[in-house]
């Protein structure tokens, strides 16, 4: 069996109940094989990135620790999407979720199909300020820590929104 790896999920929506949308994450997170899910970082409302006219995203980031392997668990992070409804039809349109491996431990994968740690997440404050509500020493993979990224990142229209998603039974 694999090694336990840290694993950190970006969840995001801004089509229809987002709030709705990222639970429905949070939910199905704590139930994939072979994987604890640990806390939920606090909700950010963002700007959406991407082509025209686009609602406000509700942002945050989950703490796993899984033995699934990147390939597999960005698999399962697919067919959440789906079941939340998620149809790929334009790049960075809207959608009802957007589940991102964002970093699987110290490891890096660079193929067509998946980056690992996630190719955007140093230029995304929605990303990097609720990864660093739950890990502001992490260390990321080539050496930078995240804190000292916090540090010199603007939030920009960033707006956090109450505590954090909380800790759940698998908590370690």
């Amino acid at each position: 069996m694999a090694a336990e790896a840290r694993v950190f999920i970006g969840i995001g929506s801004n089509l229809g109940d987002r709030a709705a949308h990222v639970g429905f994450a949070t939910t199905r997170l704590s139930r994939l094989p072979r994987t604890r899910l640990l806390r939920v970082s606090p909700w950010y409302l963002s700007k959406a990135v991407g082509p025209g006219a686009q609602g406000d995203y509700l942002n945050g980031v989950a703490e796993l620790r899984s033995t699934l392997t990147p390939y597999t668990l960005l698999q399962a992070l697919h067919d959440i999407e789906r079941a939340a409804g998620r149809i790929r039809a334009e790049r960075w349109g809207p959608r009802t979720l957007d589940l991102d491996l964002l970093l699987h431990g110290q490891t890096c994968v660079d193929v067509p199909r998946l980056q690992v740690p996630h190719p955007r997440l140093a230029e995304r404050n929605f990303v990097v300020f609720p990864l660093s509500d739950l890990a502001p020493s992490l260390m990321l993979p080539g050496g930078q820590r995240l804190q000292s990224l916090r540090a010199r990142m603007s939030d920009g229209d960033l707006e956090r929104l109450g505590s954090a998603g909380g800790t759940h039974d698998g908590a370690a």
